[in-house]
């Protein structure tokens, strides 16, 4: 789906949108990381990223809720039955998202101590972890312009009312659609079908 084509369809429901509205803040990116990195207990994941405990609480709460994390009871000596937070399948999906940010992070932003402050490694050689991107035959895309954004089966096309939506006129859209440039006789209905305008 070309940019222009693009300009054609309700953005909305986006699963990137619906995706940051879950976890697309800070203290919950955070808890992530931490949890990523084996710190479970909450007075941990407070003393380490700095959250408010009742702003941690309730991220907490909306991460179990939607199924990124899971409450696993533990019991210190002499101490009542607490809860610690664990990644459940869903949440360790997201893991290429926080490599993402990492990677992102430290080559485009300045490193206060000379480097980064963490390295991620694989187990086996010991050699970094980085990200790649293929399709599901196999190839490795080392660029976005290897990638054709086209229309899933839950796309809707705007309705020609719709705000959102760029008028028929424009030129883009006109070109995008494979019309002439100087139509004569032609108009375009909401569904994208041509009739005469001839009589």
């Amino acid at each position: 789906m070309a940019s222009v084509q693009a300009l054609r369809y309700d953005p909305d429901p986006c699963s990137i949108g619906r995706t940051l509205e879950l976890i697309g803040e800070k203290w919950s990116l955070l808890v992530l990381r931490e949890v990523f990195s084996g710190v479970r207990r909450f007075d941990d994941l407070q003393r380490r990223i700095g959250a408010p405990r009742q702003v941690l609480s309730a991220r907490l709460a909306t991460l179990v809720a939607a199924g990124v994390l899971r409450r696993h009871p533990y019991q210190d000596p002499g101490r009542r039955t607490r809860y610690e937070y664990r990644l459940t399948a869903a949440g360790m999906d997201l893991y290429p998202v926080l490599v993402g940010l990492l990677r992102w992070g430290d080559r485009y932003l300045d490193q206060p101590t000379g480097g980064p402050s963490l390295e991620l490694t694989h187990r086996d050689c010991g050699e970094p972890v980085d990200l790649a991107v293929r399709c599901r035959a196999g190839h490795e895309l080392g660029s976005l312009r290897e990638v054709r954004p086209v229309p899933g089966p839950g796309a809707r096309l705007l309705d020609p009312d719709d705000p959102r939506a760029v008028p028929p006129t424009d030129p883009r859209l006109r070109e995008g659609l494979g019309l002439t440039a100087k139509p004569t006789g032609l108009t375009a209905k909401p569904s994208g079908t041509a009739v005469s305008g001839a009589r």
